[in-house]
Parts: C-alpha cells; sequence; structure tokens
C-alpha cells in the first residue's frame, strides 16, 4: 500500500486521531475506514475494542509507532483510523447550522459535538474556513463528524440556492430578536447562521432573515463561537 502522508486539505483521505474517535468512526461509519495504525504501546479495553471492529470490517491493522509520529505530529496517539473522506449534502427537510468562515479548528470540532448532543445533524461550511476533514477537527468533535451530514461551500449564495426554503437565523451581536423568542416562534425548515469567529457575519445578514442576539453581560464584547451555536441549538430545539 503506499505510503501515508501528514495531512492536508488536497489528500482523499485523512485520520480520527485518538481511540474514542476512532471507535467512533468504526460503531457509525466502518465503510469509510481504509487502515488502523497502532502505537507498539496501544492497550487497554478500548483498544482491544478497535481492533475487533477493524478485524470484523476487514480494516487492515498496523504496528506503526514511526508512522503515527510522522503522520500526525505533537499530538500523541496510540491508535489512528485511516478514512476516506466524504462529504454529504445537508438534509433539506431538517434544520441546519450555517457557519459562515470558521477559522478555529478546535471551535469546529466542538460545534460538531454540540450539534450532535442537541440532535441537529445537518453541517454547512461556507469557506474560506476551518477544515472539518482535519485531524485536529475530526479529534476535539471526538468522531461526531462521522454521525452528522457535513458539506462545505464556496460561497453563502450557493448554499442558499441549495436550500431556498430555509428561513434563516443570522446570530449577529445586534440582532433584532432574542433568542428566546425567535426559537419560540421558529419557522421550520430553518438554518441557524454564524459568523466568523474574530469579525462574526457581515451586516447585510440581517436582511437575509429574522437577526437574532444572545443576552449577554455587559462584562465581554461577545460569547466564543461554539458556546454561541451550543446556546442557540439547545434553545432551538427545546421550543415546541
Amino acid at each position: 500500500m503506499p505510503a501515508l502522508k501528514a495531512y492536508t486539505a488536497g489528500l482523499p483521505y485523512s485520520y480520527a486521531a485518538g481511540v474514542y474517535p476512532s471507535l467512533t468512526l468504526m460503531e457509525t461509519a466502518p465503510g469509510l475506514a481504509q487502515r488502523l495504525l497502532l502505537s507498539d504501546r496501544a492497550a487497554g479495553e478500548g483498544v482491544d475494542k478497535l481492533r475487533k471492529l477493524c478485524a470484523r470490517h476487514g480494516v487492515r491493522e498496523e504496528i506503526a509507532p514511526k508512522a503515527l509520529s510522522r503522520i500526525l505530529g505533537k499530538q500523541n496517539s496510540y491508535a489512528a483510523v485511516v478514512f476516506q473522506k466524504q462529504e454529504t449534502a445537508p438534509d433539506a427537510a431538517c434544520p441546519h447550522i450555517v457557519l459562515h468562515h470558521p477559522m478555529d479548528e478546535g471551535n469546529l470540532g466542538t460545534i460538531q459535538r454540540a450539534m450532535l448532543g442537541f440532535g441537529l445533524k445537518d453541517l454547512a461550511i461556507i469557506r474560506p474556513a476551518a477544515d472539518p476533514f482535519d485531524p485536529k477537527v475530526v479529534r476535539a468533535a471526538m468522531g461526531a463528524l462521522f454521525s452528522l451530514r457535513v458539506k462545505q461551500y464556496d460561497d453563502f449564495e450557493s448554499y442558499r440556492a441549495a436550500y431556498p426554503a430555509h428561513q434563516l437565523y443570522p446570530f449577529m451581536l445586534d440582532g433584532a430578536t432574542e433568542l428566546r423568542q425567535a426559537a419560540s416562534a421558529k419557522r421550520t425548515p430553518y438554518a441557524l447562521v454564524f459568523g466568523n469567529e474574530g469579525a462574526g457575519l457581515p451586516a447585510a445578514f440581517a436582511a437575509l432573515g429574522q437577526a437574532v442576539k444572545i443576552r449577554q453581560s455587559a462584562d465581554i464584547d461577545s460569547l466564543n463561537l461554539a458556546v454561541s451555536v451550543a446556546i442557540a441549538a439547545y434553545t432551538f430545539t427545546q421550543e415546541a
């Protein structure tokens, strides 16, 4: 088999680094798995379960500590599953989370995990943005990627053209409607739209839908993006 390379966005494959993300991949999307890489120090119940799952699905196992170190750099992992990258378009009948130019890999991973926790499984990412298939993002998401429908778009107009029926709720510091009010009167299907960690959404987004604000104290300038998405996802999915 060809030598594996350190991850770049141009590769057709990526890595689920760590025992838990690897287990999640093998439990939810084993068809994407290509190879199991293990450290010579890999041991324990989780590793045993991972090896059995890979064997059951015909995924080749390799003891490859040097490859793990070379591929994952400073990430301390005893196991990683190589997987085929695959985008899946969001479901037109379901609510969406739309991230406009998210750049922080940790935030992007945490958002995916929060989405899954609140039952939202459709994510649209507007480029330029952090790569959802980057091993750092996959690890931060604890493998949530493999249970979501995730697609990247070159611009917001492309996303909007694909889903014209979704009611847009752009989240902005000067939004006209408070979160709980918007959630209680929400129209379905809907899309919760969030901007970049530093700049937020451009002002023009206020005219594209019902602009929403999350009430916060004056002691901070804004909430972290992942925190904002989690609060919004919880509120919209709890309101009848």
